[in-house]
């Protein structure tokens, strides 16, 4: 099981929109073994494309040995991000199979790559501004909380914690313990993340802080677990 087939609690094609939304913002991060014509030249890929009815398409699998047992064989291909293979199937007007005969399986036609693409190229605006929170509302918790937690989770070490809470007419999502120098590649990534779950009233930004996360809202907590304590050894044992 890849962590694609964790996310497929049901065939893709059978799911609710949100459970569709994360397996494609998982898709997106996940390196893809696609296969070619040939074994690439430098920097050259000729993608394998398959003339399917509804229209031509690459074939990708999320471990080698998924692309070889489709074939049934070694096959040359080329690894790269779900995110840059959607941007290259695009420029070509195909789309994309994934995952063939796995729980994760896929056919993403050329509108669907084109939603994807779009998705990925959110990014938050800056703004300065005080924010007054309050509680999230409980919709936007049931909505979130579970696909923020999963990649929140992803960026353990690169912050200490997350929380979400409603600011004005929408909600924000603040960040805590983020070193500046990644900040803007982390709003990015959450931005991301958010552009793939269901649009909220008022929308859901991204700040950072460096103060306590606030209470009474919906914390996500990061930091690293306390090392257990040593155990004193215990004394030789005593002869008789």
């Amino acid at each position: 099981m890849t962590a694609l087939d964790d996310l497929a609690p049901r065939p893709f094609h059978d799911a609710d929109a949100p459970q569709r939304a994360r397996m494609l913002s998982r898709l997106a991060d996940t390196e893809l073994a696609v296969a070619l014509v040939a074994e690439p030249v430098g920097d050259t890929v000729d993608l394998r494309i398959f003339p399917l009815d509804s229209g031509p398409v690459a074939l990708a699998c999320d471990t080698e040995d998924r692309l070889a047992g489709f074939f049934g064989g070694p096959t040359a291909y080329a690894a790269m991000p779900g995110r840059v293979l959607a941007g290259l199937l695009k420029s070509e007007g195909a789309g994309l199979l994934v995952n063939p005969g796995q729980p994760s399986e896929m056919l993403l036609d050329a509108a669907m790559l084109d939603w994807l693409t779009g998705a990925l190229s959110a990014a938050p605006e800056p703004a300065d501004a005080r924010l007054r929170l309050t509680p999230p509302a409980p919709q936007t918790v049931e909505a979130l909380a579970q696909p923020l937690a999963e990649r929140l989770g992803d960026m353990r070490g690169l912050i200490a914690g997350a929380a979400l809470a409603g600011a004005g007419g929408g909600h924000v999502l603040l960040v805590a313990g983020a070193d500046p120098a990644h900040q803007p590649a982390i709003a990015k990534a959450l931005a991301e993340a958010l552009a793939f779950l269901p649009e909220q009233p008022g929308g859901v930004d991204v700040s950072f802080t460096d103060a306590t996360l606030p209470a009474g809202v919906l914390r996500f907590d990061l930091t690293p677990p306390e090392a257990p304590m040593p155990q004193r050894p215990k004394g030789p044992p005593i002869l008789r």
